[in-house]
């Protein structure tokens, strides 16, 4: 089976592979801004007919209830979707302007891998768990708690790393019981919509447990926050849009899990590896065009070391120039749209407004005349209270601000309306942990470690979101819980 559609790729409804209602938009190569193809383009009658798929399949058949028949379809999927391992690495190359590199990793491998965990979580969970005897109002009872499924799922993703993201939702969704409408950015449809080809035709999944939903029309994913028949909203994105899902959610009182923005701060204590603190931060920033919610955009610094620390950062970001994804050993690819390129340019002439320095970069590319491309750059001069340290710009952009010790460091970082993740960077342990301790975030590196893993729960602080995502946590985002007592 070729995973590339020779006209468009299909919705995926009730176990059908169809063609949208609306016709086809087109897929875009945010390297070359060519048309290199064609999505189902879906209406709100196509989501309404997904939404009642998953309703029915969630209230009339085992699906809930047959945990080692969900942890056998999970499998499949990830062997699939593994057999199919190189088209979806090149096609994420080609449709999302993913690094080839991190095709084998968070764009596509780790996370079709990281199936496996959500199956063996679906035969291993304590699904009933004995409370032991107690007697309330004097009568000795016998109580246990039972966890279910919570319903219907309306997941909701972005396009910056659409494989991981996916994959982080239907997994635990559907490992828990759940049956599940995924409706992914209409920048990546490919990286959902073909996943829903290798369900209906290389696994046993049930009709209407999992329905793929592409459309270029933003308004048909919000009819998953307004329909009562779904149970949770699981949505990753923007701050802005999350706020306006959890007010349409509120109608029906239904469940959210919301993954939102960040603008994490990289602390570099002043008995660190400066050279090679700054080498890693100008790393983590650039990768991926910086199109990552836990990148670490802000780069706080000793004061007394401030133009040491820019000159090395200047150093490693002339080495991570902006080039073609495909090209082996890039690491900063394109943006994903012309409308991210133009808010990222938006975003370094307001620092520029506002007294900031541009130290290298801030342009396109001058050898690049096709492409979302936008140069990695480095950004000093301000304090934390300027728009670019404040708010996500999601682009290959660091500002590096100056500190004045370790309190400072840590009021600098907490000094934001998010709180997704941070790095810090020393050698003393018990400064370290004061800062690890003190950062109000849902995740932390230290010395560029990496917390990043299927049994990880991620989620954020403040206005980075609600709950968690992967891990135990994560899954029982997807359940509930039912008291049973009987006379004992």
């Amino acid at each position: 089976m070729s995973l590339r559609p020779a006209a468009a790729s299909d919705l995926l409804i009730d176990g059908k592979l169809i063609p949208g209602s609306g016709g086809t938009f087109d897929v875009i190569n945010p390297a070359t801004e060519e048309v290199i193809g064609q999505a189902a383009d879906a209406t709100a009658a196509d989501m309404d007919a997904a939404i009642t798929a998953a309703r029915v399949a969630f209230d009339t058949t085992d699906w809930s209830r047959d945990h080692a028949f969900r942890a056998s379809c999970l499998r499949q999927l990830r062997d699939a979707l593994l057999a199919h391992a190189d088209e979806f690495k090149a096609l994420a190359t080609e449709e999302i302007g993913a690094p080839s590199f991190l095709t084998g990793g968070p764009q596509f491998q780790g996370p079709a891998e990281d199936l496996g965990y959500f199956a063996d979580l679906a035969e291993s969970y304590e699904w009933t768990r004995d409370l032991g005897v107690a007697k309330p109002m004097g009568l000795k009872n016998q109580r246990e708690l039972r966890y279910e499924a919570a319903g219907v799922v309306g997941a909701i993703t972005p396009w910056n790393f659409p494989h991981q993201i996916n994959f982080a939702k239907i997994g635990p969704a559907l490992a828990a019981g759940c049956t599940v409408v995924l409706k992914p950015a209409p920048d990546t449809p490919w990286a959902a919509a073909l996943v829903g080809k290798v369900i209906a035709e290389e696994t046993d999944f049930p009709a209407g447990v999992i329905n793929i939903v592409t459309s270029s029309d933003h308004g048909v994913g919000a009819q998953l926050s307004s329909d009562p028949r779904v149970d949770i909203v699981s949505f990753t994105g923007s701050t802005a849009t999350g706020k306006k899902i959890m007010a349409a959610a509120a109608d029906s009182l239904k469940k959210v899990f919301l993954e939102l923005g960040g603008k994490s701060a990289f602390i570099v204590l002043d008995d660190a590896d400066l050279a090679g603190a700054c080498a890693m931060a100008a790393f983590s920033v650039v990768t991926h065009a910086g199109q990552g919610c836990a990148i670490t955009t802000r780069l706080v610094v000793p004061r007394e070391k401030l133009a040491e620390a820019i000159t090395a950062t200047r150093d490693a970001m002339a080495g991570l120039p902006a080039d073609d994804p495909a090209k082996p050993g890039t690491i900063c690819g394109p943006l994903i749209s012309a409308a991210q390129r133009d808010r990222v340019e938006s975003y370094i002439a307001i620092a520029k407004e506002e007294g900031g320095t541009v130290e290298i970069g801030g342009g396109r590319p001058a050898d690049k005349d096709k492409g979302f491309f936008v140069e990695p750059t480095l950004i000093s001069g301000l304090d934390n209270s300027a728009r670019a340290a404040q708010e996500e710009i999601f682009g290959p952009v660091l500002v590096i601000i100056a500190h004045d010790g370790d309190d400072d460091a840590i009021a600098i970082a907490n000094d934001s309306p998010y709180g997704l993740s941070g790095m810090v960077y020393g050698t003393d342990e018990d400064r370290i942990n004061k800062v690890v301790n003190g950062v109000r975030t849902g995740t932390m590196g230290v010395n560029g470690g990496i917390w990043y893993s299927a049994d990880v729960p991620f989620g954020g602080y403040k206005q980075s979101g609600i709950g968690r995502e992967m891990g135990v946590a994560g899954f029982e985002e997807y359940l509930e819980s039912k008291a049973v007592a009987r006379p004992a």
